[in-house]
Parts: C-alpha cells; sequence; structure tokens
C-alpha cells in the first residue's frame, strides 16, 4: 500500500507541558471512531509478539524486529483516522513495505529501547528478557513496571523516528536528529506522557495483559497527537 505523506512540520517545536493530557485526549477522540479495529490490531500486535518469541532459539530476537513494524500500523491507522479515512487491518502490514532506510530506522530505534530494557532487569532482577520459557527468571510486578517505566523513557529520544520515516521520507539520520530535537525540547511533556503511559501499561498488565489490547492503541494514537502537535502538522494537508 501507498504511505501518506505530510506537507509541512519537519521541524520540531516547543509545546506547553500540559499539551501532554491533550495527547491523550486526542487518543481517545480517535479511538472511539473505531474501537474495534483498534482492538483488533492490538490483539495482532500482541499475539505477535507472544507467538514470535515461542520460536526456539531466535524467537525474542525475531519479535524485536517484526512487530515494532506491526506497531506501525496503529500510527498509519491513526492518520488515516484524523483524515476521515477508516481504520483498516492491514495497515499492520504496511511499514513492510516501506523503503530500507525507513524499515532500519523503525527496528534501531526499537532494539535500542529493548537493550535498556534488558540492561534494566538485568540489573534490577538479575534476569535476561533474551531467555524465555522455563529457563527465564520471573520477575516481580514491581520490578516489571520499573523495566516498563525504564523502557517507556528510553522511548521518548526515538517516538517521533516512524513518523519521520514513514511519512516524511526523512533519511535515517534525518529522522533520529528531528526525533532527538523534539524530545530536547519538549522534555516535560513527553515526561508527563511516559508516566501517563506507564499507568495505563501497568493497569493493562494487572489485566492478565488482556488490557494491553485497548491501551498499544491508546499510546499510539497518543504517541500521534504528541507528533501532530510537536512537528505542527495539518492532517487534512497529508
Amino acid at each position: 500500500m501507498n504511505l501518506p505523506s505530510y506537507v509541512a512540520g519537519d521541524t520540531p517545536r516547543a509545546v506547553d507541558p500540559r499539551r501532554a493530557f491533550a495527547w491523550f485526549e486526542e487518543a481517545m477522540r480517535l479511538f472511539k471512531l473505531a474501537p474495534v479495529t483498534w482492538c483488533a490490531l492490538g490483539f495482532i500486535t500482541l499475539a505477535s509478539d507472544f507467538g514470535l518469541q515461542l520460536i526456539p532459539g531466535i524467537g525474542i530476537t525475531v519479535s524485536k524486529i517484526v512487530v515494532p513494524l506491526i506497531e506501525c500500523g496503529m500510527l498509519i491507522g491513526a492518520l488515516a483516522l484524523d483524515r476521515g479515512e477508516p481504520l483498516l487491518l492491514r495497515y499492520c502490514l504496511a511499514a513492510f513495505g516501506a523503503r530500507p532506510g525507513a524499515v532500519a530506522a523503525i527496528v534501531v530505534g526499537s532494539l535500542a529501547v529493548f537493550a535498556a530494557e534488558a540492561l534494566a532487569a538485568y540489573f534490577l532482577a538479575d534476569a535476561n528478557l533474551l531467555i524465555a520459557g522455563p529457563d527465564s527468571v520471573e520477575m516481580s510486578a514491581l520490578t516489571v513496571i520499573g523495566v516498563v517505566a525504564i523502557g517507556v523513557l528510553a522511548s521518548l529520544p526515538f517516538a517521533f523516528v516512524p513518523f519521520a520515516v514513514l511519512f516524511g521520507g526523512a533519511s535515517f539520520g534525518g529522522a533520529f536528529g528531528s526525533s532527538v530535537r523534539a524530545f530536547a525540547l519538549n522534555l516535560a511533556p513527553l515526561l508527563i506522557f511516559s508516566a501517563l503511559a506507564v499507568v495505563l501499561v501497568g493497569l493493562g498488565l494487572l489485566l492478565l495483559g488482556i488490557g494491553l489490547i485497548a491501551v498499544y492503541p491508546l499510546l499510539s494514537a497518543a504517541t500521534y497527537a504528541a507528533w501532530k502537535d510537536i512537528f505542527a502538522i495539518d492532517a487534512r494537508s497529508t
């Protein structure tokens, strides 16, 4: 499928910290437009992650490469809905058809976040996130939340990389550069965003992980809203 592109807003700006709450309000608005399809996309993401990790030996590594591209379908879907278009399940495969540089940027950003989570798990619980199944170390709920929090914080500088490469045609380096600049200009609102994200993920985990089917789409839509706000994007002009 052809990926949408935006016309303006390739330079980030600073926004008021309170805008973080507006990003989640916008996410709820988009979620209410197609809740069943959103949850279906969330389920596909979770099922893909779980299923790939069952592959002996390489499953976890493969999941960290494939699942971030599947997750991009929710970012693409958020833009589609914002433009008045339907949210489609096939968006979960759209990023696989992006140019190689775009795919590489998305995967590298995701691997950097996973590296931070893996180090956190190792230092907090002597756990190896590359090992699944009976040989893995079981972490307490508090430790899991701590690992999630560190992962969310580590993701902030790279949060807008997928938008830059998928929608803006940015180069590998350009995508990371613009995303890091956006992070530096908006540390306060993004920290508030991360705190709200950790709370939502925690609630999803308390529901035996089932709640993540809705939490993942909400976080994707909120990240889209943050990108649109920080980069002054008008979805109608895309």
